[in-house]
């Protein structure tokens, strides 16, 4: 059974954490963000997240030899981590639509 290599996690949280920072700094230096299409962006690395969860858990479910319990269940809560959070920006947003359109004029 295959190990979880820890410094190989921390190197990918380290590469998103720069990932995110270079956005950021794009995005003051651009001035206003193209909003929509960094929304677009984060839906399909969700559902990118999701095939890709779900092509694992199908290949050990077909008993391949290189599919690892462990990698399929943390790539699971990975796609449903991510899932779950785009359901809460998705929330905020209804939300701040809702207390716009109910402002008065």
């Amino acid at each position: 059974m295959k190990q979880i290599d820890m410094s190989q996690m921390l190197s990918e949280m380290r590469a998103l954490a720069a990932q995110a920072r270079s956005v950021e700094a794009k995005d003051k230096t651009s001035g206003a963000a193209d909003f929509a299409g960094l929304l677009r962006q984060s839906v399909e690395a969700v559902n990118e997240a999701q095939q890709q969860a779900n092509a694992l858990a199908e290949g050990f479910e077909r008993g391949d030899p290189q599919m690892q319990l462990s990698e399929v269940m943390i790539a699971l809560q990975k796609s449903r981590i991510s899932f779950l959070a785009m359901t809460q920006v998705r929330n905020k947003l209804l939300e701040a639509y809702q207390d716009i359109k109910n402002m008065p004029i």
